[in-house]
């Protein structure tokens, strides 16, 4: 009997997939730029997959479960949310099953999570599978913060979503570094340490965020500020913006965030700035622990 899986953070433009062992050691990985919208439509992905596994060179019966975008109503099939009151640890007893015929009994689909606060509601498909890795690591209460396009912040107790609410950071980043009034500024360091203190400082004043972008902007024209600095000032402003609206609730509490090396350090110097102690989760360790969890399920 195959004792390894495949475990695939398939994502709108990106696709990473590793090779996992019973005890979470990850023995193989793959990273390319097929994510959901370069697949081609819902009946290529079939063929994508097939081609995800022999660009690894692994056996065609090898189990592969999936998460992220794979499972939305744009993917390859729609799998329906799990209310935050699913506990974590229950997400093995919910794997969809994918129904093409050529993957039947191969491979399965992680289901997202939906929280419902009154009329309002939020929505995660990806980041349930880092949660669970993180719950297996020990992290069972507490706030994760998962940053990138949709950062994600979530409060957990004993193993169980209690809340948790989206920001559009990376995507708005994103979208002013490629149209609009500041695109022309926003080839500089985004790391940039002075710029993005800047940014944080602005939004810990809670002033208007478009104010605020449009300063960045009247700044530079006004040779106030460098231009270099500009996109790390953006980069502090919405990082910034996050924690205003959500620090304090975290007060006394702290952070563990979920994140890239280089994306998680900035959320470490915002949690500083913002009074918060932080631990920061290396994402690769968290997945393939979480894709472990499956394997024992």
């Amino acid at each position: 009997m195959n004792k390894n899986i495949v475990g695939i953070d398939w994502g709108t433009s990106n696709r990473r997939a590793y090779l996992i062992d019973q005890s979470g050691a990850c023995l193989a990985e793959h990273e390319d730029g097929q994510g959901m919208l370069a697949v081609g439509g819902r009946d290529q992905f079939g063929a994508s997959l097939a081609g995800l596994l022999d660009a690894m060179q692994l056996p065609a019966d090898v189990p592969v479960i999936m998460s992220g975008m794979v499972g939305s109503a744009s993917g390859w099939q729609e799998v329906d949310y799990l209310d935050a009151s699913v506990p974590l640890t229950q997400l093995p007893q919910h794997l969809a099953a994918v129904t093409d015929p050529a993957w039947a009994g191969r491979a399965t689909i992680v289901p997202g999570y939906v929280y419902r606060n009154g009329a309002s509601s939020d929505v995660m498909r990806g980041e349930e599978t880092q949660l669970l890795g993180a719950v297996a690591l020990g992290h069972r209460d507490g706030w994760l913060v998962l940053p990138g396009t949709h950062s994600k912040w979530v409060l957990l107790r004993d193993g169980v979503i209690q809340s948790f609410a989206t920001y559009m950071t990376g995507e708005l980043f994103s979208m002013l570094s490629k149209g609009g009034t500041l695109s022309s500024m926003m080839g500089g360091d985004s790391a940039d340490a002075d710029g993005f203190a800047t940014g944080l400082n602005q939004a810990a004043r809670n002033e208007p965020l478009s104010n605020s972008l449009f300063r960045v902007r009247a700044g530079v024209v006004s040779r106030a500020a460098p231009a270099q600095q500009a996109a790390a000032t953006v980069s502090g402003l919405l990082i910034g913006a996050e924690f205003a609206a959500a620090a304090r609730a975290a007060e006394g509490q702290g952070i563990a965030v979920i994140g890239s090396p280089a994306l998680a350090a900035r959320y470490a110097l915002a949690a500083q700035h913002f009074g918060l102690n932080c631990t920061v989760l290396d994402p690769h360790a968290v997945y393939c622990t979480a894709i472990s969890q499956f394997l024992k399920a």
